[in-house]
């Protein structure tokens, strides 16, 4: 090792407390980062789970007109084929169908339209949220007959409760007319206002019976056992249909969300930036006031020999040791506060649950995203921004003669 490493090593035992503390304030805005950003992650990561898993699905296949033009010439019509076919993929966990379509419902004192759907309800659990939205009376099982399971807003438009008769109009699969008689059996909020406002279930036996729908779908929804798999899966899946269908996963179909999530990130770390700015000048100054304070002993230093590239490289080497000294407690810190409320979410309580359901989120948990690229990612981006603080006071301070050094107060 040359004599001016030994020197920087020799300067920080030295020089403790200003060590230390620079190594703590490296430290604790390296765990901030890391904990900062993997809990947005993890608050998106929540959002999109949230949007998929309260009704659309990982995986739907379709009819390729559908989406387009949602109408009962652009159904899925062999259901049950398709759903043989998706069997033998042991990637997937749960495979259920939907029946959608609008119809008029009629209470004693109005009339709404709104979207009426055919669920397995013991399968639908599964795929969507729809049971655990439940916030009144009873979810659907398969036996139920002429049993509605309804928003809560359209129960508001409908002014009906739990209990109520309905009147409901509709097309059946064979455009022939179709009417029954219903009970609201229960009502559930989503906090998707839309979707609560006009959204209706019945079991998928009853349904078939009185729209003449069985063995057709206008969704396949599909869980896959890793849903981090999906896109894959999707791709697979896709292959082995025929030229009617469409396989798509969760990205393709809500993509504005997944884009919309994306600029949040970037509105999230501009805010980190600016605040990361501001520590970056505190730690310049800092610095700045300790090698300023070392002026005379890098005048000593210049008089007896020692080079300004020496000076440079020590100072240099000294602030590297301790950015990096810094760095790895932050991100030790940051990487276990990371992993703990990933395994262990923050829990806002039950208090905050109608709050979280207003915007569609069914749970109070906040986890983080426990990433070893993003702590390392963030580890770098603080040591790098350690090195930056402290080039300026070393350059301003080697640019000074030895005699102008020696006689500095």
């Amino acid at each position: 090792m040359k004599p001016y490493f030994a020197i920087a090593l020799k300067s920080i035992k030295t020089n403790l407390s200003r060590s230390i503390v620079t190594v703590l304030l490296t430290a604790f805005s390296t765990a901030v980062l890391i904990f900062s950003s993997t809990l947005m992650d993890g608050q998106h990561q929540i959002i999109l789970k949230n949007a998929v898993e309260v009704y659309p699905g990982y995986i739907q296949i379709t009819n390729k007109k559908f989406r387009d033009t949602p109408s009962f010439d652009n159904l899925i019509f062999d259901k049950n084929a398709v759903t043989q076919k998706l069997k033998l993929h042991a990637d997937i966990q749960t495979i259920t169908s939907r029946f959608e379509t609008s119809a008029l419902f009629s209470s004693n004192s109005k009339t709404v339209g709104a979207m009426i759907t055919a669920i397995e309800p013991e399968k639908e659990s599964q795929v969507s949220k729809l049971k655990s939205a439940l916030i009144k009376g009873a979810y659907l099982n398969s036996q139920d007959e002429n049993a509605l399971y309804i928003g809560k807003e359209l129960a508001k438009r409908l002014k009906v409760d739990v209990g109520a008769k309905l009147s409901l109009i509709s097309n059946a699969a064979d455009y022939s007319f179709c009417a029954d008689n219903v009970t609201v059996k229960g009502i559930f909020q989503t906090g998707l206002y839309e979707f609560d406002a006009n959204s209706a279930f019945l079991n998928r036996s009853y349904f078939d019976k009185v729209f003449l729908s069985q063995n057709i779908a206008t969704h396949i929804i599909i869980l896959p056992q890793n849903p981090a798999m999906a896109d894959s899966l999707s791709h697979n899946i896709q292959i082995e249909l025929d030229n009617t269908l469409i396989s798509e996963s969760w990205k393709m179909f809500m993509e504005s969300l997944l884009k919309a999530m994306e600029l949040d990130s970037i509105f999230g770390y501009i805010t980190l930036g600016i605040f990361f700015i501001v520590i970056f000048f505190v730690i310049m100054i800092y610095t700045l006031l300790i090698v300023f304070s070392r002026v005379k002993e890098i005048g000593v230093l210049r008089a007896i020999g020692t080079t300004s590239k020496e000076i440079l490289s020590m100072l240099v080497f000294e602030s590297t040791l301790l950015s990096l000294l810094g760095v790895l407690i932050g991100g030790l810190i940051g990487g276990y506060l990371a992993y703990y409320f990933h395994i262990h979410p923050i829990e806002l309580g039950a208090e905050y649950q109608e709050q979280f359901k207003q915007y569609g989120i069914m749970s109070t948990a906040l986890p983080t995203d426990f990433n070893l690229f993003t702590i390392t990612r963030d580890m770098s981006i603080m040591f790098i921004l350690g090195i930056l603080s402290t080039l300026y006071p070393i350059f301003k301070i080697n640019t000074l003669t030895p005699s102008q050094a020696m006689r500095h107060v």
